[in-house]
């Protein structure tokens, strides 16, 4: 698809005006956090259903509803409040894909640790001076959310550091930080300007954006989601992963096809 730049920001800006409403939640794992209004609920509700968002969304929905389940429905009293034979209750129970109850366990005992000294996860993804983007947040907030002892759970939170797209946890930042009257993103972190963000990319974003030659590169990996970047923050610098839902939107109704 041939556009000049001009064509190709209208196009673009039409379809995140197009899929950026109401209507998108009721498919998308974005509907997990929507359910709860305190902060810290919508947090730990958000960042379950981020990090077990790959597959089918329907399912990605089921395993996320499962969790809040077994969390009383109340995730930051389960975090702060949990007994240990709550743990062992979950301890063999099949979560999402290689996403298992240990692991489950791990991010509760986690999340008490950063609560006990934090009010928000927004406090672990701070912006240093001369950052233009997640990179270096993304990994220092590894280093305090898994600790230092290895632990087969660090796998479910990827490193840009390794080149990974950090897929997930770009869409969890996006839903915390993105201010708009749409209703879908949350926008309830203060502290860091959604200029940073960069589009959560994956195979369905990553192939139309080389459909539209938004990008070059073949892999999905952190220097693609750079890639994208430049481009992106050409359309609009003030909110450039606002085209996550024109991208992911052309992604599901194929409409390049």
């Amino acid at each position: 698809m041939e556009m000049n730049f001009s064509e190709l920001k209208d196009f673009l800006n039409e379809k995140a005006d197009f899929y950026n409403n109401l209507e998108f939640i009721q498919d998308d794992p974005v509907q997990i956090p929507h359910r709860f209004s305190l902060k810290q609920d919508v947090e730990i509700a958000g960042f379950l259903a981020a990090t077990i968002a790959w597959g089918n969304r329907k399912s990605i929905i089921k395993s996320a509803d499962k969790m809040l389940v077994m969390m009383g429905n109340s995730p930051y009293d389960f975090v702060m409040n949990h007994t240990e034979s709550d743990l062992i209750f979950l301890q063999d129970k099949n979560i999402h894909r290689t996403f298992n109850g240990e692991d489950f366990i791990y991010f509760i005992r986690q999340f008490r640790k950063i609560y006990s000294n934090n009010e928000s996860l927004e406090d672990l993804f701070l912006i240093n001076n001369e950052e233009t983007n997640f990179q270096h947040s993304i990994e220092r907030f590894r280093q305090k959310f898994l600790g230092t002892e290895k632990h087969r759970t660090h796998k479910h939170v990827s490193s840009p550091y390794k080149n990974s797209s950090s897929k997930r946890i770009m869409m969890f930042l996006r839903w915390m930080i993105r201010k708009d009257n749409r209703g879908v993103d949350f926008g309830i972190w203060q502290k860091i300007d959604q200029r940073f963000l960069s589009i959560p990319l994956d195979v369905h974003t990553g192939n139309i954006s080389r459909k539209l030659g938004l990008i070059s590169r073949t892999q999905n990996d952190w220097k693609t989601v750079e890639e994208l970047d430049t481009i992106v923050r050409k359309l609009d610098d003030k909110d450039p992963s606002k085209y996550d839902f024109a991208l992911f939107g052309l992604g599901v109704t194929k409409d390049l096809l």
